[in-house]
């Protein structure tokens, strides 16, 4: 009996040891996805993405080859003293990136509302190849802001999407004219130097790979 008793309670001490063992095994095993096993999983992932766009045709506009096309700016006079350094910056950056002054056309409108429409007579001319948007909307103490806001935007999408011709939103719309002056060449750069980049590429795009 003792004998018994004495295998029974090895037997227990045994079982005890390997759940034991079996816990600490576990507990030593690092998560299956943490620290660099999440890593190399992500640089497997990034390699086989990078893998699959080998394979794939990419469009993009280059902003090397901006000479020969043809840009059409339109300008609210409104905010003068915002729009005028806004056009400024573009036409520096048009001459930076070897665009003539003879391949510009420069159209001043009244205000940033009729700026949609004026744009899209440009685009259906078939002169130019990106149509820039300049204005400054500003806000003040009514819904007036909201609405020429509102109403700029979708005129120059509306424009690009009726004409078939890149047109390019370079309205400031700033909740007051310190805004609007920091970015028509103050410490927040020159938004409508940052405009007349996307019109070149845009340009470049649609001429060179878009063109049907």
């Amino acid at each position: 009996m003792a004998a018994a008793a004495s295998s029974c309670s090895s037997s227990i001490a045994n079982n005890r040891s390997q759940s034991s063992s079996t816990s600490l095994s576990v507990q030593l095993q690092p998560p299956k996805e943490s620290g660099f096993g999440i890593l190399w999983k992500r640089k497997e992932d990034e390699k086989a993405w990078l893998g699959s766009l080998a394979a794939v045709q990419q469009l993009i506009g280059s902003l090397t080859t901006a000479e020969g096309l043809r840009f059409g700016i339109v300008v609210a006079r409104f905010n003068e003293i915002v729009t005028k350094p806004l056009l400024e910056g573009a036409l520096d950056t048009f001459k930076k990136y070897s665009v003539k002054e003879e391949d510009i056309d420069v159209v001043w409108v009244p205000h940033s509302f009729e700026i949609g429409l004026v744009a899209e007579k440009l685009g259906k001319s078939r002169k130019y190849q990106a149509i820039l948007c300049i204005g400054a909307v500003i806000r003040g103490d009514t819904s007036h802001y909201d609405a020429v806001a509102n109403s700029a935007a979708s005129g120059v999408l509306s424009a690009g999407l009726n004409s078939g011709v890149p047109c390019i939103f370079g309205v400031l719309t700033c909740d007051d004219m310190e805004q609007a002056l920091n970015r028509a060449g103050g410490k927040s750069g020159n938004k409508g130097a940052e405009a007349a980049l996307t019109a070149i590429e845009m340009a470049s795009l649609f001429e060179r790979h878009l063109k049907f």
